[in-house]
């Protein structure tokens, strides 16, 4: 059948184009080979949707260029009083939507239902080609915060706030509330915030999660952590990512340990400089990937983690299945701690440890979890973890339907030693013939030091990513594994000159 087609394109009309040809085009890069090249045959026949798509891809690309054109990524301002061309879409403002590496494809999910605004502490560099207008704020000054979400309101109608940045969700929440806006009271987010609350709600409401206490110095975790029994977690209440998190297993190690989780707790961005000792969960550590609406949750994957770097938590890589079984056992739980901190909308991640008793919540996060676990969520499920954030925000029913049976995994690189990165690659046959590799990104430039846990975090630690997709997890976790071999990192100890990059 042929498509009968507009002779001129709306941006809407294109931006739909532009989608239908990208999800053609992972339908097709999921396929064994014999059904691809088949059914690619297929479409481009003769008398097949060839000059269709290709008159679809000409209008996608004159109303949204490629911006992979422009590779100098300059700091590029959106004038206040000249905006960009807008759709005619919902507005949905959006609060620090942070590096491209591991919250990019967040913004363009969104960028691609919505028009969006951002507020951002810096010029915008990536982040403008996906962005309707802007304003430079530092988002952690709620005055600043304040007065760019009114500039933004006084130049059009917003239709939602929202982010996925953790130190910002309570200042975002206060800004919500400020413009009027669809949000979680800023109160319920200061609970999820705070690990102490936390603590203190699930257990009121009965739901299984650790023993845990705040303690004010050495002396008060010393008296606790013998009553809850070693081994204990030492951690901040306020902070985020694993930092200032470590294991601690007899009395011997516990000063030093005291000493790391209060230093944690005194880094920037963190909702408090509290010290938390907690009983220790033993067992696989897992995330519940939530959707909650009008005080209902849909737990829509099950994450499994990979950790590294004992006696610390380091996540060092994850798997998403479309079809995991843990899900159904898990999700309850999940959701019953969601209920327990008052959340009535969003998007969560919900940590928690499979223990012998069972599952037990480690920690509620009102936001998209990190290390592209959304992403995988896509690659997994079909389903679009920031459109959906972007809809709840502005008031709209989310679709929850999964449009695929896939699962995807992502490995962070750490080489092996602290040092300067002086060579990194990937081979690049491989890379060019493997169609299940999804993503490949380096973090660490050649010449960078990589600083290891525990003396550096996941912002000097990383050298890289990948992502990989395949039918089940045992199929991920093979390739993990088969592209791991086509990796080459090499870190010299100390300064060493660099031999440069492939």
């Amino acid at each position: 059948m042929t498509l009968t087609l507009p002779s001129q394109f709306s941006a809407d009309q294109a931006l739909c184009a532009s989608s239908l040809v990208r999800s053609l085009a992972d339908r097709l890069a999921v396929l064994p080979a014999a059904e691809a090249n088949g059914l690619a045959g297929h479409l481009l026949a003769p008398g097949g949707l060839a000059t269709d798509m290709r008159r679809l891809l000409d209008a996608a690309a004159c109303h949204h260029p490629n911006p992979a054109e422009d590779k100098d990524h300059l700091p590029v301002t959106v004038a206040p009083n000249s905006p960009q061309q807008t759709t005619g879409r919902p507005t949905v403002l959006v609060v620090a939507p942070g590096d491209e590496v591991y919250r990019g494809y967040c913004l363009k999910q969104v960028a691609a239902a919505y028009d969006v605004a951002v507020i951002t502490p810096q010029p915008l560099t990536w982040e403008a080609d996906h962005v309707v207008d802007h304003e430079l704020a530092d988002p952690y000054d709620l005055d600043q915060l304040f007065a760019a979400g009114e500039a933004i309101t006084a130049r059009r109608t917003i239709a939602g706030v929202l982010t996925w940045n953790e130190p910002l969700l309570v200042h975002t929440a206060r800004l919500a509330e400020h413009l009027g806006l669809r949000t979680n009271p800023a109160s319920v987010m200061e609970n999820c915030r705070d690990k102490h609350a936390t603590r203190r709600l699930l257990a009121a409401h009965r739901v299984p999660s650790a023993r845990s206490g705040r303690v004010a110095d050495l002396l008060q975790a010393t008296i606790l952590a013998e009553d809850i029994g070693y081994p204990i977690v030492l951690k901040p209440a306020g902070q985020a990512g694993s930092v200032g998190v470590i294991r601690v297993d007899n009395s011997e190690d516990l000063a030093s340990a005291f000493d790391f989780a209060a230093a944690g707790a005194g880094l920037d961005g963190g909702q408090n400089k509290d010290v938390l000792v907690e009983e220790y969960l033993d067992g696989p550590e897992i995330s519940v990937e939530c959707v909650t609406q009008h005080g209902h949750t849909h737990a829509v994957a099950a994450t499994r983690k990979k950790l590294g770097f004992e006696p610390y938590f380091e996540e060092v890589g994850h798997t998403v299945d479309a079809t995991d079984p843990l899900l159904a056992d898990v999700a309850p739980i999940a959701a019953a701690a969601i209920r327990a901190l008052g959340i009535d909308h969003g998007i969560q991640h919900v940590e928690m440890r499979l223990t012998a008793t069972g599952p037990r919540i480690i920690e509620v996060n009102g936001r998209i979890g990190g290390d592209l676990i959304g992403h995988l969520v896509r690659l997994a499920t079909g389903l679009d973890l920031p459109r959906i954030a972007a809809d709840l925000a502005c008031g709209t029913n989310p679709s929850l339907e999964h449009t695929r049976l896939r699962a995807a995994g992502v490995t962070l690189l750490y080489p092996e030693t602290s040092g300067t990165l002086t060579h990194r690659s990937i081979d690049p046959e491989f890379a060019d013939r493997t169609r299940w590799l999804d993503l490949v990104q380096w973090i660490g430039a050649v010449g960078d030091q990589i600083i290891l846990p525990p003396d550096g975090d996941v912002d000097v630690a990383r050298a890289g990513l990948y992502v990989v997709t395949g039918h089940d997890t045992a199929k991920v976790e093979q390739r993990l594994l088969e592209t791991a071999q086509h990796i080459t990192l090499i870190v010299q100890p100390g300064a060493a000159p660099v031999e440069g990059a492939a």
